[in-house]
């Protein structure tokens, strides 16, 4: 009787001991164990009380993926944008994506005096330029080609000019001056204009005022001269001379000069205090390259001047203009403002302090 007690106890003792190991063999499997002593790996989406994972703020670096460390903060840095390799790759105006979207029928006209308001030119191939004396003149889906001066110009007095899905170029070595074409469109007129989604090639000083919505257009291929006195005349994409009264915007533009700067390029857009202070300014989210500098940015008196997201192009010099992206931006300027601007690759556009 008690060999068989003490058998019954070791067959008891072997089962308990069983059900340990076979308990803990399943825990082992299914997960079920005791906490870690570690921290956890990382918030999960899954457990409650803590938010789902967000992408890093605007101006924020995200964690690092080798160390699991965050980058630097907003104040210290801020993530460079996917490079651009051309406008047009990179969602600016080129030859694709302004100009004339129909057909057009050819008219001679030489250099044609407008004198009705409201009038509208649409899908004429011109071989000559426009004269604006009228108000509410549209010129769309057409094309200039000049011998003078200017492709289109507003006279003083006048106002309300549209120039939209127009090629506007002109025939180098002809017209005045030793065929010193020089504006392409100009308003001298006594309000703002609308120039947009134009293809415009040649001329010397393409995009000439100081008021007015430039938008998505195309400016390249710029033609040096000289004048008849045999020198070499200044050239820019887009030129204001200060004194305006109205306020001029730059935006979403592909500006070039590729002229050499022996031979008179200044600037992709150039803000000069020629005849008066630069005010009222926005140029935002361009495409800039070459000139002297890319962009003059008004002068010392220069106020309410705002350059916001745009690119500095490399395509022609090491830093977009043969001497650096920009000059003559005043810091301290009232209402001045100055960000998010970029060179191709990314880097930030810093401009150089004032002398």
């Amino acid at each position: 009787m008690t060999r068989d007690r003490r058998r019954w106890g070791a067959w008891l003792l072997g089962g308990v001991v069983l059900a340990v190991v076979l308990t803990l063999y399943q825990a082992d499997r299914t997960g079920v164990s005791e906490p870690s002593a570690g921290p956890p790996a990382g918030p999960s989406a899954t457990q409650p009380g803590r938010p789902a994972p967000t992408p890093p703020a605007t101006g924020t670096t995200a964690p690092s993926a080798t160390t699991g460390t965050p980058g630097p903060s907003a104040t210290t840095a801020e993530p460079s944008p996917k490079a651009c390799a051309s406008p047009g790759a990179c969602g600016f105006p080129d030859e694709s994506s302004t100009g004339p979207r129909t057909a057009l029928e050819q008219h001679d006209t030489g250099n044609m005096s407008v004198k009705t308001n409201g009038t509208v030119i649409k899908g004429w191939d011109i071989r000559g330029s426009l004269d604006v004396y009228a108000d509410d003149v549209t010129v769309i889906d057409s094309r200039i080609t000049s011998a003078n001066w200017w492709g289109i110009n507003l006279r003083p007095g006048f106002r309300g000019l549209k120039v939209l899905h127009t090629t506007i170029t002109a025939v180098p070595g002809k017209g005045p001056d030793n065929g010193g074409v020089n504006y392409a469109v100009s308003n001298m007129g006594d309000s703002s204009i609308e120039v947009g989604w134009c293809d415009i090639s040649v001329f010397g000083n393409a995009l000439s005022m100081g008021q007015g919505e430039l938008h998505d257009n195309y400016v390249h291929d710029i033609v040096p001269f000289r004048n008849q006195g045999g020198e070499w005349q200044h050239t820019d994409a887009v030129i204001s001379g200060g004194g305006n009264k109205g306020r001029l915007t730059v935006r979403h533009n592909t500006l070039l000069n590729s002229v050499p700067v022996d031979k008179g390029a200044t600037a992709a857009l150039g803000l000069f205090a020629d005849t008066g202070t630069v005010s009222s300014v926005v140029v935002d989210g361009n495409w800039l390259a070459g000139g002297a500098y890319a962009l003059y940015g008004g002068g010392p008196g220069a106020t309410g001047i705002q350059v916001t997201d745009n690119v500095f192009s490399t395509q022609y010099h090491p830093g977009s203009g043969a001497y650096g992206p920009v000059a003559a931006w005043n810091a301290g300027g009232a209402g001045n403002v100055w960000r998010g601007n970029r060179m191709t690759d990314g880097r930030p556009v810093v401009p150089e302090p004032a002398p």
